[in-house]
Protein backbone atom coordinates (compact mmCIF):
# COMPACT_ATOMS: atom_id res chain seq x y z
CA UNK A 1 0.00 0.00 0.00
CA UNK A 2 1.27 3.45 -0.92
CA UNK A 3 0.74 6.42 1.38
CA UNK A 4 0.68 10.15 0.74
CA UNK A 5 0.25 12.98 3.24
CA UNK A 6 -1.39 16.35 2.71
CA UNK A 7 0.16 19.15 4.75
CA UNK A 8 -2.34 21.94 5.39
CA UNK A 9 -2.68 25.07 7.49
CA UNK A 10 -4.94 23.45 10.10
CA UNK A 11 -5.62 20.03 8.60
CA UNK A 12 -9.42 20.26 8.45
CA UNK A 13 -10.03 20.79 4.73
CA UNK A 14 -7.17 18.45 3.99
CA UNK A 15 -8.73 15.70 6.07
CA UNK A 16 -11.85 15.91 3.93
CA UNK A 17 -9.83 15.81 0.70
CA UNK A 18 -7.69 12.92 1.99
CA UNK A 19 -10.80 10.92 2.84
CA UNK A 20 -12.48 11.58 -0.51
CA UNK A 21 -9.38 10.78 -2.57
CA UNK A 22 -8.71 7.61 -0.56
CA UNK A 23 -12.31 6.53 -1.24
CA UNK A 24 -11.82 7.33 -4.93
CA UNK A 25 -8.68 5.18 -5.10
CA UNK A 26 -10.48 2.35 -3.31
CA UNK A 27 -13.35 2.51 -5.83
CA UNK A 28 -10.72 2.17 -8.58
CA UNK A 29 -9.19 -0.89 -6.91
CA UNK A 30 -5.98 0.99 -6.05
CA UNK A 31 -4.18 0.62 -2.74
CA UNK A 32 -3.27 4.26 -2.15
CA UNK A 33 -4.15 6.05 1.07
CA UNK A 34 -4.01 9.77 1.81
CA UNK A 35 -3.94 11.34 5.24
CA UNK A 36 -3.58 14.93 6.43
CA UNK A 37 -1.78 16.91 9.13
CA UNK A 38 -1.30 20.54 10.03
CA UNK A 39 1.74 22.48 8.88
CA UNK A 40 3.12 22.46 12.43
CA UNK A 41 3.34 18.65 12.26
CA UNK A 42 4.36 18.49 8.60
CA UNK A 43 8.11 18.92 9.01
CA UNK A 44 8.40 16.08 11.50
CA UNK A 45 6.29 13.85 9.30
CA UNK A 46 8.59 14.42 6.31
CA UNK A 47 11.61 13.46 8.38
CA UNK A 48 10.18 10.58 10.43
CA UNK A 49 7.27 8.84 8.72
CA UNK A 50 6.59 6.08 6.22
CA UNK A 51 4.69 8.33 3.80
CA UNK A 52 6.11 8.23 0.27
CA UNK A 53 4.75 11.59 -0.91
CA UNK A 54 3.94 14.92 0.70
CA UNK A 55 1.34 17.21 -0.85
CA UNK A 56 1.32 20.88 0.16
CA UNK A 57 -2.14 22.50 0.26
CA UNK A 58 -2.83 25.86 -1.39
CA UNK A 59 -3.17 27.48 2.05
CA UNK A 60 0.35 26.40 2.95
CA UNK A 61 2.16 27.49 -0.24
CA UNK A 62 4.26 30.04 1.62
CA UNK A 63 5.99 27.08 3.32
CA UNK A 64 6.57 25.09 0.11
CA UNK A 65 10.30 25.87 -0.18
CA UNK A 66 10.89 24.89 3.45
CA UNK A 67 9.05 21.58 3.02
CA UNK A 68 10.74 20.87 -0.34
CA UNK A 69 14.15 21.29 1.31
CA UNK A 70 13.13 18.85 4.07
CA UNK A 71 11.85 16.44 1.43
CA UNK A 72 15.12 16.66 -0.51
CA UNK A 73 17.06 15.88 2.66
CA UNK A 74 14.79 12.91 3.42
CA UNK A 75 14.74 11.70 -0.19
CA UNK A 76 10.96 12.11 -0.45
CA UNK A 77 8.99 14.15 -3.00
CA UNK A 78 7.12 17.26 -1.88
CA UNK A 79 4.57 18.61 -4.37
CA UNK A 80 2.23 21.59 -4.31
CA UNK A 81 -1.48 21.02 -4.86
CA UNK A 82 -3.01 23.40 -7.41
CA UNK A 83 -6.16 25.12 -6.21
CA UNK A 84 -8.34 23.34 -8.80
CA UNK A 85 -7.26 19.96 -7.37
CA UNK A 86 -8.22 20.99 -3.84
CA UNK A 87 -11.98 21.24 -4.23
CA UNK A 88 -14.12 18.44 -2.71
CA UNK A 89 -16.11 17.83 -5.89
CA UNK A 90 -15.55 15.04 -8.39
CA UNK A 91 -13.25 17.02 -10.71
CA UNK A 92 -11.07 18.19 -7.80
CA UNK A 93 -10.92 14.70 -6.32
CA UNK A 94 -9.89 13.21 -9.67
CA UNK A 95 -7.22 15.88 -10.22
CA UNK A 96 -5.74 15.33 -6.75
CA UNK A 97 -5.78 11.56 -7.32
CA UNK A 98 -3.95 12.02 -10.65
CA UNK A 99 -1.37 14.36 -9.05
CA UNK A 100 -0.83 11.82 -6.27
CA UNK A 101 -0.34 8.87 -8.63
CA UNK A 102 2.03 10.80 -10.88
CA UNK A 103 4.30 11.65 -7.95
CA UNK A 104 4.26 8.50 -5.82
CA UNK A 105 7.49 6.49 -5.87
Amino acid sequence: MKKALIICAAGMSSSLMAKKVTEYFSSQGKEIVLDAVSATEGGNMIKDSDFSLFLISPQTMMMLDKFKKMGDEAGKPVVSIPFQAYIPIQSGIEQLAKLTEENLK
